[in-house]
């Protein structure tokens, strides 16, 4: 069943991209940024979808952001939202009306690091692997239930920088994908957990650093 997605977002776009790469099975994509000259604002045009822009600096509070928001967001009646480098926290009423219909990417493994500067925080306290995460949105900031996660080792020598291109490699590859499990009607949740219907189970396991030969 091909289905209607819309994508918030606030800055450069490359998981905006990865999306549109995917070719997702959607029949319809709309792209609504909270800042005018958002450069994923470019990346939608040059791709020939449908852009909206309700600047945020507009309105006299969030409450009153998130009230447009939505309401603009509701008159596209998507099946999914999606948020991609989204960069405001959404009011609780917002999040509820969408409860299991919104989704987020973290570069971190959830629970560990919410919130700003997560590849800086994991170098400070000596992680030895790193990742991100798909997860369905909760009113409380980056929290919810896990899609799916991918981990990738922390190198040495890694910076904030080096570390946060791999992650983003992998984001580009697990958020398309949950975005799909949505669209095929594969994920279910049920009590803060979400499981995918005919996924193949792996348990391989990474290790960092590896074993001394």
């Amino acid at each position: 069943m091909m289905n209607s997605l819309v994508i918030l977002v606030s800055g450069r776009g490359s998981n905006l991209q990865a999306l549109i790469d995917a070719r997702l099975p959607v029949r319809a994509i709309t792209i609504i940024s909270n800042r005018p000259g958002a450069p994923a604002l470019d990346v939608a045009k040059r791709n020939g979808l449908e852009t909206r822009v309700i600047d945020q600096r507009s309105y006299p509070d969030r409450k009153a952001f998130d009230a447009a928001l939505m309401e603009t967001v509701s008159a596209y009646a998507p099946d999914l939202v999606v948020l991609a480098g989204f960069m405001h926290l959404l009011e609780e009423n917002f999040v509820q009306c969408y409860a299991g219909r919104l989704m987020n990417v973290h570069p971190s493994l959830l629970p560990a690091f919410p919130g700003l500067h997560p590849h800086r925080r994991a170098l400070l306290e000596g992680v030895k692997i790193h990742g991100c995460t798909v997860h369905f949105v909760t009113p409380r900031m980056d929290h919810g239930p896990i899609i799916v996660q991918a981990a990738v080792a922390v190198m040495p020598d890694d910076t904030e920088d080096s570390l946060a291109v791999r992650v983003l490699r992998e984001e580009h590859r697990i958020y398309p994908q949950a975005v799909r499990w949505f669209m095929e009607g594969r994920l279910r949740l049920s009590d803060n957990h979400v499981s995918v219907t005919h996924a193949v189970p792996d348990d391989t396991a990474l290790y960092s650093p590896g074993f001394c030969k």
